[in-house]
């Protein structure tokens, strides 16, 4: 029985990495009609063969795609450090699905998978990534690092964490989110990945631990995510129904016609608030539907990267 979970997780861990090579290699697809054209130099390792270089770098799998000579790049690392914060409470892991996939995602595997395929960009670029993982504790970290068994320990860590069956009930975000800011001494870019509920007394802790985060001249992307058709629009079809708060184990009993009107309105009023709050304290604040794609993220961290060297 051991080996076969081991041998679970293996598949597992190697899944999340092919799926996050996928996401990447789309989103560079969507946005070129060729291969590393008009694409930022930061990014891409490739570079255009000039006559009289030496034959030993050129990549003979793109030229057998593209017809044309490419020399991958060797630089040296950059001076970036990307530290990524991932909230895992029992709310993240809404809605419920059976077989996390990219067509298939609940909140806690959109950010998963986010953060995956932004480590393979960071990979590529020989950056430093670190992780911070927090519910009812300040579960998991790990400092920035450009390894490849740092990267491998990473990726292992997101795909325990997207199948957790048991999540924390409760959290306190701003707490850790002190700790965290506490850990992280050199200048870094910080992504935070959560769904940011929490209770509206909490809001201005919330508020405070983001601006301690701040200091030392991080930049701070925080990334909103939600279902946008359920969290948001309200869209339940109209029979009774319970609807269950994971965190606090409170419900209620209703039509969903009965209060969508008033429930859409406090969700916009509420997203507004966080927008302006962001705004406010210079965080930079992106609304992520997760039934939507990865170009959303993954654009903000090209812009940001730009920004921040």
């Amino acid at each position: 029985m051991k080996l076969q979970s081991e041998l679970n997780k293996a598949s597992l861990f190697q899944n999340l990495a092919l799926l996050a090579n996928q996401v990447v290699e789309g989103f560079i697809s969507g946005i070129h009609k060729s291969p590393f054209h008009g694409f930022s130099a930061e990014f891409a390792e490739h570079k255009i063969y000039n006559a009289g270089e030496s034959t030993k770098h050129i990549d003979w799998k793109l030229f057998a795609k593209t017809d044309k000579l490419y020399t991958k790049r060797y630089e040296e690392e950059t001076n970036l450090r990307c530290h990524m914060i991932l909230d895992s409470s029992a709310s993240m892991y809404y809605p419920e699905v059976k077989n996390l996939g990219i067509g298939d995602l609940n909140k806690i595997g959109f950010g998963t998978l986010a953060i995956a395929a932004l480590m393979n960009i960071l990979k590529r670029q020989r950056d430093a990534v670190g992780l911070s993982v927090f519910s009812d504790t300040y579960n998991f970290y790990a400092s920035e690092k450009g390894s490849e068994r740092h990267h491998q320990m990473l990726l292992a860590k997101l795909s325990e964490i997207s199948l957790d069956h048991q999540p924390a009930q409760e959290t306190e975000t701003y707490k850790y989110l002190h700790l965290i800011a506490e850990k992280i001494k050199r200048r870094s870019l910080i992504f935070l990945f959560t769904d940011m509920f929490q209770t509206s007394e909490d809001d201005e802790k919330l508020f405070d631990s983001l601006r301690h985060l701040k200091y030392n001249k991080h930049e701070v992307v925080l990334f909103h995510l939600f279902d946008k058709k359920k969290e948001q629009q309200f869209d339940f079809e109209n029979t009774p129904k319970r609807f269950l708060d994971v965190e606090t184990g409170e419900h209620i009993d209703l039509y969903s016609e009965n209060i969508k009107e008033a429930y859409e309105a406090s969700v916009s009023a509420y997203f507004e608030t966080l927008k302006l709050k962001c705004t406010q304290y210079k965080i930079k604040y992106v609304d992520v539907d997760i039934r939507g794609d990865f170009s959303r993220v993954l654009n903000t961290y090209l812009v940001e990267r730009k920004k921040f060297l």
